[in-house]
Formats: structure tokens, sequence, C-alpha cells
């Protein structure tokens, strides 16, 4: 049912990434009444250099994240 569509910077852990899925699932099974199988969660990773906010890319805005 839903597909949650998540796009962050690239480099995040893949400990990390299983945690913030099952979060996400689990609140979408709670939200939506629906089965854990039926949520799809999709991670796209950007590199920062490929990102921009408030004018400036990301790698300058945010040098150390």
């Amino acid at each position: 049912m839903p597909i949650l569509k998540v796009q962050t910077w690239a480099g995040i852990s893949k400990e990390k990434k299983r945690d913030f899925v099952e979060t996400l699932t689990r609140e979408a099974v709670r939200i939506l009444d629906c089965a854990p199988e039926a949520v799809t969660v999709l991670i796209d990773e950007i590199p920062k250099e490929n990102w921009g906010a408030a004018g400036e890319l990301c790698t300058e805005r945010f040098p150390d994240k």
C-alpha cells in the first residue's frame, strides 16, 4: 500500500538506515492501519555536492556533516 520515498545525503550508516526503515514502517502501520508487509521504504541518497539549500551547495553550507 504505502511507498515512502526519502531523499537524504549520501553516507548514512547501514545501521541508521535499518533503524530508520523500521521506524518508518512501524509508524506507517500505526497511522495507516496496514500490515508491515504492505509498507515499502525507498532511500535515495544524494551526494551533498549535488544538493543545494538557501542558495548554497550543502558541501559549503554544512561542511562538517
